[in-house]
């Protein structure tokens, strides 16, 4: 059994790199170290795994916990620890997120996950393994759980799966681009007909550029934006020299919990307040999630949700970072399509011709 390995801070980070990707016919695992809900939705998680093995030629592997909820952070780390150690596995990719993955950080072993570099996908409260592994060395990547994207019903959104076979099988640059139709209201995943349709889209209305008169390029931190408090709230995982992120390229964005504006304020002004905020030199903030079951909003709730995220984030941002670029309602977080960002990796954000890059 793995014990804790890792001090209050991480280490002392110099060097970050890509680790190799898969090919179609590779092993790549499937784990829940946030929550097992496989076990409760098993509908989306099977066609999530079909999609896997028939549409990207991969062969996905379980664990003892990816269906199992309850599973306790050992357990989940135990499966993380096998996934990361079996050199047939190439890549980890996440079941779905939760909200307890930060019990489980404490229990991983850096040294072995740093001697066997694999590309984790996930989102959500997998921020918390995407932060670690930026850490120790590792590019991540943001987005892309079974359930929820691959899992989409009717169809993956095509923008999705085409950003997710870039991000798995290719290295090099991929400029992501505004979705021309998207959505973020779910439907029951316990009820069949649910997965006989695609969700019905709303019109892009594209990206909104603020201090758009420079080309920025670093290396992305961030994640979903709650979890990103809860990291900081714990001082885990953040960095003890904050010049670590100078010049780098934020990524926020927020959940189905949708946190109110004056949450989403009070968070960057502390992220402020510790002196975080100023060190990057471009914020890119996801799409809001404006609707949830316990929140079902119209259209006009939902576009007032938005605003009034978008009022916070810039108010916060002239306090502490009046400078940086800003680039709202990018298509990645809890939206549909969902773009895949390389955590850790690097992207250009270029003001003037409009575009975004990522390097995968």
């Amino acid at each position: 059994m793995h014990r804790a390995r890792i001090a209050p801070y991480p280490p002392d980070m110099t060097t970050i790199s890509y680790p190799a990707k898969p090919s179609p016919g590779d092993r790549v695992a499937v784990v829940s170290a946030a929550a097992g809900l496989p076990g409760l939705f098993p509908l989306p998680f099977e066609l999530g795994l079909e999609r896997l093995r028939k549409e990207y030629g991969l062969d996905p592997v379980e664990y003892p916990t990816t269906r199992k909820m309850g599973a306790t952070p050992q357990e989940r780390a135990d499966d993380i620890h096998a996934a990361f150690a079996d050199p047939g596995i190439k890549a980890v990719i996440a079941s779905i997120g939760g909200d307890d993955q930060i019990t489980v950080l404490p229990l991983l072993d850096r040294e072995l996950i740093r001697a066997n570099p694999k590309p984790f996908f996930g989102m959500s409260d997998n921020t918390n393994l995407l932060m670690f592994l930026r850490n120790t060395g590792i590019v991540g990547y943001h987005g892309a759980t079974v359930m929820c994207e691959l899992g989409r019903p009717g169809a993956m959104h095509p923008q999705t799966a085409d950003s997710l076979r870039a991000a798995l099988f290719t290295s090099g640059e991929y400029e992501l681009r505004p979705a021309e139709s998207w959505n973020d209201i779910n439907r029951d995943w316990a009820d069949p007909a649910t997965f006989d349709a695609e969700p019905e889209t709303r019109p892009g209305a594209g990206w909104t550029w603020v201090n758009a008169d420079r080309v920025v390029e670093g290396r992305t931190w961030g994640g979903c934006l709650e979890i990103v408090g809860w990291l900081l709230m714990a001082d885990r995982e953040i960095a003890r020299d904050l010049s670590e992120y100078d010049g780098g390229v934020l990524l926020l964005e927020t959940s189905e919990e949708m946190p109110s504006a004056s949450e989403v304020f009070w968070t960057l002004r502390n992220m402020g307040e510790r002196g975080l905020l100023q060190r990057f030199s471009a914020l890119l903030m996801g799409r809001a999630k404006t609707w949830s079951f316990e929140h079902p909003n119209g259209p006009e709730a939902a576009d007032r949700y938005a605003a009034d995220q978008r009022e916070a984030v810039l108010r916060a941002m002239r306090m502490y970072a009046p400078n940086t670029t800003l680039v709202f309602d990018v298509d990645f977080g809890h939206t549909d399509p969902q773009l895949v960002i390389p955590y850790g990796g690097t992207v250009r954000v270029d003001g003037p011709a409009r575009r975004i890059t990522v390097t995968y």
